[in-house]
C-alpha cells in the first residue's frame, strides 16, 4: 500500500485515478504532515510501501507574506514524512533556480532560489535527501489539470469573459500535464530501494513563455480573446519568478525510458477532459 500526501491537489487526483485502491490518499483533513508526532503515529499504524508527498504550499506569492506557513508545509513536513524511514518521493519545483542560465537546468546544477517559495521546497528537498532511507526528487514547472485552480483554468475563464488579456512574455519555461506528472512519479516508485537517492527533472517537452502558454490555450479552448506580450515590470508580483526556468529531462528519459509529450500535446489531452 502506497501513501498520497496532498491527495486533493491536481497531482494527487491525477495519482488517484492511475494507483486506484493501492494507495491510501490524505490531505490536511486527515493528516497534518507539519506535525511530526501525527504523522509517526499515522505511519506507524500501517505498513505503507512508499510515501508519494504531493502536499504543498503554492500560493507563491502569499509565502512572502506569509513565510512561515510555506515553511512549515514545504520543508518541515517532508522532513516529517522522511523521518518514518518509509522510502518517498517528494515533488519539488523549478522555482528551486534563479532563472538566470540561458540553457535548461540539469539537476546538477546549482540551486539558488529568490523566493520564500523557492527556498522552502528547496529545503523540503534537502531535509528528504538527508533524512530518508530512500528518496526521489521530482522538480516539476508549471503543472496544470482539469482539477484545483491553474493557469489553463484561469486563462479559459478570463477568455470567455475578456476581450484581449496581457501576459508577460519574458519568463519562459516549460507547462507540464499533471496526469502526464503522475505517470512520471508510478515510473520511480520501483527504484525506491534502501540508500537510492536522487533527484529528477519532469516536465512536458518544449519551451514557451507564459504568453505563447495563454495564446495557445485560447486557441485550442476556442476562446476569441486576444492575448497581448508585456514585460514582467508591467505586472509586479511579490514573489520573484525565474525569468528561464527550462528543466532538462535527459537524466529521466534516460533512466525510465519514457518518451515524454510536447506541452501542446499535454494541454490538448487536458482539453479533452473539460
Amino acid at each position: 500500500m502506497l501513501l498520497v500526501t496532498g491527495a486533493n491537489g491536481q497531482l494527487g487526483q491525477e495519482l488517484r485515478l492511475i494507483l486506484g485502491d493501492k494507495a491510501e490518499y490524505v490531505d490536511y483533513a486527515d493528516l497534518d504532515i507539519t506535525d511530526a508526532a501525527a504523522v509517526k503515529d499515522f505511519c506507524r499504524q500501517r505498513a505503507f510501501a512508499a510515501i508519494i508527498n504531493c502536499a504543498a504550499y503554492t500560493a507563491v506569492d502569499k509565502a512572502e507574506s506569509e513565510p512561515e506557513k510555506a515553511w512549515a508545509v514545504n520543508a518541515t513536513g517532508p522532513k516529517n514524512l522522511a523521518a518514518t524511514g518509509i522510502p518517498m518521493v517528494q515533488i519539488s519545483t523549478d522555482y528551486v533556480f534563479d532563472g538566470r542560465k540561458c540553457h535548461p537546468y540539469v539537476e546538477d546544477d546549482e540551486a539558488n532560489p529568490q523566493s520564500v517559495y523557492g527556498k522552502s521546497k528547496l529545503a523540503g528537498e534537502q531535509a528528504v535527501l538527508e533524512t530518508a532511507s530512500s528518496a526521489v526528487v521530482l522538480r516539476t514547472a508549471w503543472l496544470y489539470s482539469p482539477f484545483g485552480n491553474n493557469f489553463v483554468k484561469t486563462m479559459l475563464r478570463l477568455g470567455a469573459e475578456k476581450e484581449e488579456l496581457k501576459v508577460v512574455f519574458d519568463q519562459v519555461g516549460t507547462p507540464t500535464y499533471a496526469a502526464h506528472l503522475a505517470q512520471a512519479v508510478v515510473a520511480v516508485l520501483p527504484r525506491l530501494e534502501a540508500g537510492y537517492k536522487e533527484v529528477f527533472h519532469f516536465s512536458n517537452e518544449g519551451v514557451c513563455s507564459w504568453y505563447d502558454f495563454a495564446a495557445e490555450i485560447m486557441a485550442q479552448g476556442g476562446r476569441n480573446c486576444k492575448v497581448l506580450p508585456i514585460e514582467s515590470k508591467d505586472y509586479p508580483t511579490a514573489a520573484e519568478r525565474p525569468v528561464f526556468s527550462v528543466l532538462n529531462k535527459t537524466k529521466f528519459k534516460t533512466s525510465f525510458g519514457m518518451e515524454i509529450p510536447h506541452w501542446k500535446k499535454g494541454l490538448e489531452e487536458c482539453l479533452k477532459r473539460f
